[in-house]
């Protein structure tokens, strides 16, 4: 007997005053609300090229080609970082390491062509994660844009070298 006086509790329904139905005391508590940000709220602006915010520790931003303590490349074309990706970015082609090139790269074999599309990458940092050398690493560089040339979006072995950026020891 309890279960139907609750059901006939929540299925009445009231009627509306009339003021309820112009809506009227639902507008001046929102206009309450929108002045009281308007006049007492202190604005949030950053002059841009001049000042930054600060940026999260774990923020993901442009890739960088780790090397190890030798200075040798750290990556040895395990493709890990190309599977874990979801949006397919990254297009490894591994290749041998002969007597010429062997003081660069510690393994048997390296990654001669490593590219990353960045007008397709997410940023998610799964590459990041999946490297089982640290050979990658999402540094806080932000500033991507460009207006010319779509071709700069694609992300080579050679520019991720470039930056040295801060020192990775192997993981445990």
């Amino acid at each position: 007997m309890a279960i139907n006086v609750r059901a006939k509790y929540l299925n009445k329904t009231e009627e509306m005053s009339f003021i309820d139905r112009l809506y009227l005391p639902a507008i001046v508590k929102g206009m309450f609300i929108t002045m009281k940000h308007f006049l007492f709220t202190k604005a949030y602006t950053v002059e841009y090229p001049e000042e930054r915010k600060p940026i999260a520790p774990r923020f993901r931003g442009r890739h960088v080609m780790k090397r190890d303590e030798m200075g040798r490349e750290r990556c040895t074309a395990c493709y890990c970082c190309q599977y874990s990706c979801p949006a397919e970015c990254i297009n490894i082609e591994a290749a041998e390491v002969t007597g010429d090139i062997r003081n660069n790269h510690p393994e048997d074999k390296y990654a001669r062509v490593f590219e990353i599309e960045l007008l397709r990458c997410i940023f998610c940092g799964f590459c990041q994660e999946a490297c089982p050398k640290a050979a990658i690493y999402l540094e806080e560089f932000y500033e991507l844009a460009d207006y010319d040339d779509r071709s700069k979006y694609l992300l080579t072995k050679k520019e991720m070298m470039e930056t040295e950026g801060k020192p990775v020891k192997y993981r445990v």
